[in-house]
């Protein structure tokens, strides 16, 4: 039972409130152009009641009244429309919003309360940022607006189309292994887009940062690159690659709270030492070029790329089925030998397969999971060190420690 009652009244209020929230803006708007608007503050109002009104009129059997409301009201926003034509001026955005304010109006009587009010406030918000709004388009480059719309295509039209349940002997959801998929993407897609915004501002230590929340793999690689490229710069190439895999824990801490929370509490402290350990082991590197911003890393690819979308997910299958197969033939022995081996790829797939349900994890689940993050761990070290000779000693020594400090977390769990 709600014990806030939406009355009448209330309603009113919020049509008057909303109404003169609009016009505000248009009126300060046209202030600030010195120019003459289709309507001001009072019109603005004054439209969101008579749109409560035909609201009203309808609620009470008076059917016709709303749509002959909204008529009137779009005729009396084409007359404003042709008039600005005749002084040589255009846009329509008074018009519109005109429309929308009677809109408005009629939802406060007729609809649930939040859609009114959400329609008012976004409205102004929009209106009132233009210069803003149309600045951030200016920047918006190709590469970012097909980023977005790949992740929609992959949320809002895949995975309704999928089916919700079980396949085989091993459970196979197609719509949760899509969740999963969009889940992960969405955590790198985060890491990408700050890559993208603030990574080449400062310095190669922040990409490594924000690179780590998409690929820390991907980022050592590409740091090793440019200390191949560029052997001034492999002090601080080794500092992004060591921060990128640091990330690395809390990415995929966050990927088991969402996935499993129960088991956090096992978890946490254990990670949160590893990202501490490889953090600490960043420090006391320079290089001969200290200045920041010299290069970053802009190798990374948009996690909602269709295609390694859809390897994410197959991996995931395969992994899944083939970590059921070790674990029932092959016992703890097989699991952790399969994480050792796995660790040399994309770990993601992996820990997700181990870690699904919501029972807390056994032992010898944390065991493997540590164990494919330790193989990781190694394999990064050799995508560096393989390219960055300069600093290849260096590049195993500290990755080196790093590994075997996870040998306790594995053995004494």
């Amino acid at each position: 039972m709600n014990l806030f009652q939406w009355t009448y009244e209330i309603r009113f209020i919020i049509a008057l409130a909303l109404g003169f929230l609009i016009g505000l803006e248009r009126e300060r708007s046209g202030g600030e152009r010195k120019s003459r608007l289709f309507a001001g503050v009072r019109t603005y109002t004054l439209i969101s009641l008579f749109g409560f009104a035909c609201g009203w009129l309808f609620h009470i059997n008076v059917t016709f009244a709303l749509p002959a409301g909204m008529i009137s009201i779009a005729a009396l926003a084409l007359m404003g429309y042709i008039s600005k034509l005749k002084e040589g001026k255009s846009g329509t955005t008074s018009e519109v919003a005109a429309l929308l304010t009677f809109t408005i109006g009629a939802l406060s009587m007729l609809a649930d309360i939040w859609l009114p009010m959400a329609l008012g406030i976004i409205a102004t918000f929009l209106l009132s940022e233009k210069a803003e709004l149309e600045s951030w388009v200016e920047r918006l480059d190709k590469t970012e607006f097909l980023a977005v719309i790949k992740f929609l295509l992959i949320t809002i039209i895949i995975l309704p189309a999928l089916p919700d349940q079980n396949y085989t002997q091993f459970n196979l959801n197609p719509k949760n292994i899509w969740e999963y998929v969009i889940m992960v993407s969405t955590i790198g897609f985060v890491g990408y887009f700050l890559m993208k915004k603030f990574g080449g501002k400062v310095g190669l230590w922040l990409s490594g940062l924000l690179g780590g929340i998409v690929s820390s793999t991907a980022v050592s690689i590409a740091v090793g690159r440019i200390a191949k490229n560029n052997p001034e710069q492999s002090g601080n190439a080794l500092q992004a690659s060591l921060l990128a895999s640091s990330v690395m824990y809390i990415r995929i801490l966050i990927i088991i709270g969402i996935i499993n929370p129960s088991s956090i509490y096992l978890l946490w402290w254990k990670f949160a030492l590893l990202t501490i350990i490889g953090i600490a082991l960043s420090f006391g590197l320079k290089s001969k070029n200290p200045q920041p911003g010299v290069h970053s890393v802009s190798t990374l690819q948009n996690p909602f790329e269709i295609k390694p979308a859809i390897f994410f997910a197959a991996l995931f299958v395969i992994l899944s089925v083939v970590t059921i197969l070790v674990k029932n033939y092959f016992g703890s022995g097989g699991l952790l030998t399969l994480s050792a081996v796995v660790g040399v790829t994309d770990i993601d797939p992996f820990i997700l397969s181990l870690v699904q349900g919501a029972k807390p994890l056994e032992p010898i689940i944390i065991s493997a999971i540590i164990m494919a993050m330790m193989s990781n761990t190694i394999i990064k070290a050799i995508y560096f060190a393989v390219q960055a000779k300069d600093i290849r000693k260096e590049t195993y020594i500290r990755y080196g420690i790093w590994a075997l400090l996870h040998l306790p977390f594995i053995i004494f769990l």
